[in-house]
């Protein structure tokens, strides 16, 4: 059975489920005033639940002692529409996104300067979940924000630094709940449209009745994107049907998505001051398929005891292609053939030469670029083809009990998550396009030393985890909570065409973490933890750490030296609580220090040869900083405000290649000194929203976020300038004109601001003529921000 025939049985029986649970219900019930779909609020933290990966986990929010924060349906949907990643990025402290690949639904999620992030070149250091399983792909840890529906989403949970989650906790876990029909009662069809050609159409409804419930939603988005050749379309569903009886409680679920993304990535400088819509070269294009069935259940032993089980299974078709301009010429010897610039001549698969067959180039003919008057510009298109099974299973029993008559609450549970992935790779040679695209024929390149040949390779990995907390009421003011994890890394690389891939590889560490919370007063507490946490290198680092044989930006691998395991060591301390400044009023506050070091930091480091990287250990990085907030609520006026800092720096000296940046030595290589911060971290973020309630169906509210700028990657030695600071701001309205019928509007970066998120350098002045700015020779690229944007929609509740 294929994928979709998959979803489309899958989705008949939820209809079938559905319609027969239907039949024995005396009535649709209508959704609870207190959680109306669109109903924006701002979370009170006190009482929520945090959970260890497997729910329910430590007792409540006022015995973590960590930071915690946590984003309920309503949070997510604050805009008018849901969206968790935007209400991360407007609201959460020590959370920004940037948008490396230029998609609005590829962003890096950066949380304290470890990212959880789609592309495989990115160091992965935060754990996600999936209603209490696993969401990391197992074949490079990334996080496909895409597959998962907002419109689906309950709750979404974000903590610091924790053992319990596993591996890629460095920097902290995302936890998203889905809803399903006890949570979630009635429908809900939303329309939405506006700037770029977007178009977002979602419907969810979930009923219960008697011991059943169920629940599905499905969503269609398309756009045409404010950028050059960048349009993208999504199809995601989500259902779930569940049983709940004394003591008990039984889930299935299903995730699917069809998925065609185009992010085109950074623009150098020059070319965006002439179009701030201009892309550098093209097609970047990633197709997501994606099927994924979990099984969740809880069960109460007795009153002080039960036990949590969840299974899954997943599996990602993934597809790219990706266009850059070949560092590639007539070989001076032969100008009938071309060479690898500098370099030995391009081979194909039976390793004949390549002809010169691009020649009378208009880039020379009618543009004047002398560089091409014997042949080129030529254009290499890089594709893979990556399918994964995923599948894991995870247990814990939580208990509690007084210990010499001190409440105790423990929680133990075991982990197995395991991977099977396909991967194959290979770069076709073609001609560049005035507009700078790939164009045809497409002529396999296989180079007998490797640096660029096809590849297929076949990994396994098997992830093995036991974890135990214990949180202690010394008294009724004190708790401490202890815990640890022992994580088990097994890694197996096969090479499909020859030998040079196959490896194994072993990775285990015992990890620890301990913490205190002390109520110095009714609204004032204290906490203080250090805990300990560690990422094995994944597949795709270990196949691609050889600088001898450097992959490609679009993730192929060609070598097998081992790396070493991260390990990050992490303090924190801070203070929160409340007050009631007034009767009707209440006003949360925190403010929280956290230092982290990891040692043998693993990054995606330049290579010679242009467009390709390597992965290498670094030695030792720091990232270290302070969150604070406040939110306020009165009645109908809800705001927060939130500031975070974040010093992300090498600890070690380091020469790295970086031969685009403009201020690399004669060799292309720069210096990394300790104390130069790590590229792509704002350092200071500032975030501000108000929600006001006008009438009683009339909202208007608004989010700002202002940010500092950030190194560029390949300026890891902080040579160059930074990025620039930006201010932007949003406001949202809705109007509720019948109880079940909603309009809403949006204008985002009502200022217009104009602003990059992501920097790094390109070969302008060598190999990719640019025909609109004659002459470029500043290598600095960076990935724009959409302009001023407007939205509005139509929501209906029944």
């Amino acid at each position: 059975m294929d994928f979709w025939g998959g979803i489309v049985v899958i989705t008949r029986l939820r209809i079938a489920v559905l319609s027969i649970t239907l039949a024995g219900a005396p009535a649709w019930a209508q959704p609870a005033p207190s959680i109306a779909p669109g109903t924006p609020s701002i979370a009170l933290p006190p009482i929520d639940v945090i959970a260890t990966p497997l729910l329910p986990g430590l007792p409540d929010l006022a015995k973590t002692p960590s930071v915690a924060q946590v984003f309920n349906r309503g949070d997510l949907s604050r805009s008018g529409y849901p969206s968790a990643l935007k209400a991360l990025d407007a609201s959460a402290a020590g959370v920004s996104l940037d948008q490396a690949q230029g998609n609005p639904w590829q962003p890096n999620l950066l949380y304290h300067g470890f990212e959880a992030s789609p592309l495989v070149g990115n160091a992965q250091g935060l754990a996600v979940y999936l209603n209490g399983s696993r969401f990391n792909q197992p074949f490079g840890e990334t996080t496909n924000w895409d597959l998962i529906p907002d419109i689906a989403i309950d709750r979404v949970d974000l903590v610091g630094s924790n053992p319990a989650f596993g591996l890629n906790a460095l920097g902290g876990a995302l936890s998203v709940r889905m809803k399903d029909g006890f949570t979630y009662h009635g429908g809900e069809f939303t329309i939405l449209g506006g700037s770029f050609g977007r178009i977002h159409s979602s419907l969810q409804y979930g009923m219960e009745s008697g011991n059943a419930a169920a629940y599905i939603a499905a969503t269609g988005r398309k756009e045409s994107c404010w950028r050059d050749f960048s349009p993208s379309a999504l199809r995601q569903i989500y259902g779930d049907v569940g049983w709940r009886g004394t003591g008990a409680e039984l889930h299935v679920n299903i995730t699917g998505a069809s998925n065609d993304l185009v992010g085109n990535g950074t623009t150098p400088v020059e070319l965006l001051s002439v179009s701030r819509s201009a892309i550098f070269t093209y097609p970047d294009d990633t197709k997501n398929k994606y099927f994924r069935a979990g099984v969740a259940g809880t069960y109460a032993v007795r009153d002080d005891t039960s036990l949590q089980v969840n299974v899954y299974y997943s599996n990602l078709s993934q597809r790219t292609q990706n266009g850059d301009a070949g560092e590639v010429e007539p070989c001076d010897d032969n100008r009938k053939i071309v060479c690898q610039e500098d370099g030995p001549p391009l081979t194909d698969r039976s390793g004949a030469p390549i002809p010169n067959f691009i020649t009378n180039s208009p880039y020379f003919t009618q543009f004047g670029f002398r560089k091409f008057r014997n042949g080129g510009p030529y254009a290499f298109l890089n594709q893979t083809a990556t399918d994964t099974n995923g599948y894991g299973v995870q247990s814990q029993v939580t208990h509690t009990f007084n210990v010499l008559g001190i409440p105790n609450h423990l929680t133990a549970g075991v982990s197995y998550d395991g991977g099977s992935t396909e991967f194959s790779a290979s770069t076709l040679l073609g001609g560049l396009s005035l507009d700078r695209g790939f164009v045809g024929p497409g002529i396999l390149v296989d180079q007998a030393d490797g640096s660029i040949s096809p590849v297929r390779v076949h990994s396994t990995n098997n992830y093995y985890g036991v974890f135990v907390t214990d949180t202690l009421d010394i008294t009724s003011r004190l708790s401490a909570t202890v815990s640890a994890r022992f994580n088990s890394a097994q890694i197996r690389l096969s090479d499909q065409i020859g030998t040079a891939l196959n490896g194994s590889h072993s990775f285990n560490r015992l990890n620890p973490a301990i913490g205190v919370v002390y109520k110095v007063l009714p609204g004032l507490t204290v906490y203080a933890s250090y805990s300990e946490t560690n990422r094995a290198p994944t597949p795709a680092e270990l196949s691609c750490a050889d600088p001898a044989s450097p992959c490609s930006l679009t993730n192929f691998f060609v070598g097998d030296p081992n790396l070493r395991q991260v390990v990050a060591q992490t303090f924190e301390a801070g203070l929160r609580g409340e007050v009631t400044p007034y009767a009707g009023a209440r006003l949360d506050w925190n403010i929280g220090l956290f230092r982290t070091s990891s040692d043998d930091d693993i990054l995606f480091v330049a290579s010679e040869t242009i467009g390709r990287a390597f992965f290498r250990n670094v030695g030792e990085t720091r990232r270290q900083g302070v969150d604070a907030g406040l939110k306020f609520h009165m009645g109908r006026l809800q705001a927060y405000v939130n500031y975070s800092f974040i010093d992300a720096t090498f600890q070690n000296a380091l020469t790295l290649t970086s031969e685009n940046n403009p201020l690399a030595d004669p060799n292309g290589d720069i210096q990394v000194r300790p104390g130069n911060r790590l590229p792509g971290i704002p350092r200071h973020t500032f975030k501000l929203g108000v929600d006001y309630g006008v009438t009683e169906n009339w909202l208007v509210g608004f989010s700002m976020k202002v940010a500092s700028g950030q190194y560029l990657f390949g300026d890891e030695s902080n040579l160059n300038p930074p990025t620039g600071a930006y201010a932007v701001l949003n406001i949202h309205s809705s109007y509720q004109i019948t109880s079940h019928i909603q309009v809403f509007g949006l204008l985002e970066n009502v200022l217009n601001s104009r602003y990059e998120t992501y920097g790094t350098f390109s070969p302008v002045a060598s190999n990719t003529p640019l025909i609109q700015a004659p002459g470029a020779t500043d290598t600095r690229s960076l990935s724009p921000a959409p302009p001023i944007a407007v939205f509005a929609g139509l929501r209906v509740t029944f």
